[in-house]
């Protein structure tokens, strides 16, 4: 139960990082999305992975101590990786993503839906959940990074700030 040589230790503190960085590079390519928009489909592919990934990590030890290591190890990397990218806007960009315009001015804009694996339905949801009816009311809808779409009515203030400082991205 608490069996674990130096090497062993190596080896699962080695593999656990080689596991967390291939994970978090595969979820940031599947996208942006919420917790709470997961489907049950997603939930199943993320409870999988995780079974899939622990002999990956731990190798055939299967000791308490091999187990606490690696978990002790995952969360020293995400600390690690959360202190970095705070200091960083480049990695920030990289395990996070930028925010990526959906509509404009009124107008879809369809490569970056695509792109980002969002349907019509979707960003209709959005529009209706700030109360907006039709797309030509939209100046402008953003995906965000976390996943939730922030919309911009017609005519409102915030959309000439932004426009004036250039702090939206055409992503």
């Amino acid at each position: 139960m608490f069996n674990l040589t130096l090497y062993t230790a190596l080896e699962i503190v080695l593999r656990t990082i080689v596991v967390y960085l291939v994970i978090l590079l595969g979820l940031r390519l599947a996208g942006k999305r919420e917790i709470g928009q997961m489907t049950v489909f997603d939930l199943v592919v993320l409870l999988l992975i995780a079974n899939a990934v622990q002999n990956a990590m731990v190798g055939s030890d299967t000791s308490l101590l091999g187990g606490l290591l690696a978990a002790v190890t995952l969360l020293v990397m995400n600390a690690l990786i959360a202190l970095l990218r705070l200091r960083s806007t480049r990695l920030r960009h990289l395990v996070e993503g930028t925010p990526t315009v959906l509509v404009l001015h009124g107008e879809v804009i369809k490569e970056h839906l695509r792109r980002e694996g969002i349907d019509e339905e979707t960003l209709q949801a959005s529009f209706r959940e700030h109360g907006i009816e039709e797309v030509n009311d939209v100046d402008m809808a953003v995906l965000e990074i976390d996943g939730s779409i922030s919309v911009v009515p017609m005519g409102s203030s915030s959309t000439r700030r932004l426009r004036r400082s250039g702090k939206f991205l055409m992503h």
